[in-house]
Order: structure tokens, then sequence, then C-alpha cells
């Protein structure tokens, strides 16, 4: 009993903690490197998230019409080594955003760079963890 009990336990750690694990995405499963995004636009949500964080930017997309545009950004931790802080962007803020539209969708961008108040952050992005892409300079 005692050990089917164990056995059991260990299973539920594994499928609990492996969320996060499946969660996160290399860059070319849902993004195109040949598809590059440049969205000016207010911020109109911020989700300070593991495994990415997010941001909701709306914009005037290429039809003219107003989009909501979901932009992911690295992991809290990596965008703090880059220099943001939790209230670095807050919603209202006018942004322009840099990176690569999904392959699915031109309304999801992975940002490289996100631009606010005449300063560019380093969005942390998963293409350069990607192993095909270019060593990133600066920044």
């Amino acid at each position: 009993m005692h050990k089917h009990l164990t056995a059991l336990l260990a299973a539920g750690v594994l499928l609990t903690g492996g969320g996060v694990a499946f969660a996160h995405h290399p860059f070319a499963a849902e993004y195109d490197s040949n598809k590059p995004a440049q969205v000016e636009g207010k911020v109109t949500k911020v989700n300070w998230t593991n495994p990415h964080s997010f941001l909701t930017v709306d914009a005037k997309g290429a039809n003219g019409k107003l989009e909501h545009y979901r932009v992911e950004l690295g992991s809290p931790n990596a965008l703090v080594k880059k220099g943001w802080k939790r209230g670095s962007v807050k919603v209202g803020e006018m942004v322009t955003v840099n990176g690569w539209y999904a392959r699915d969708s031109e309304t999801r961008i992975n940002a490289r760079a996100v631009t606010m108040k005449g300063h560019e952050f380093d969005a942390a992005s998963s293409y350069y963890d990607s192993g095909t892409s270019p060593q990133r300079s600066g920044n």
C-alpha cells in the first residue's frame, strides 16, 4: 500500500509541476522570424507572469482598424535582468513594440524590444534562446 501511495504522490507532483514546462515553448513553434512586426499604441493590460509576461496593446492594424495586440515578453526574472521593474510599463502608456508576428496571427507578437518614454527596453525574447538566431549585441 505504501509503495502505491508513494508512486501516486510522485506522479501527481510530476503532473502538476510539469504544467509550466509544457506552457513554455520554443520561439519557432509559434512565431515567424521572417515576419517582423512594429506596432505603436496604448497599453491596455499588463500581465507580469511566468513563464512569459504579456502586454496587450491597442493600435491600428494594417487594415486601419483598431486591433488588440497580445505581446509576449520574456519571464519576469529575465525582464528584471534587462532592467525592467514590475511597474516599468503601465496601462494607458504609449509604447512601440518591435518583434515578430505569430505564424497564425497578425495580432500576436513576440517582442524583441519595447520603447516607452523614449527609452528602448530589451524584451528578453525567446528568439535569442532558439539556437538559430544571430547573437544579440548591446542591450
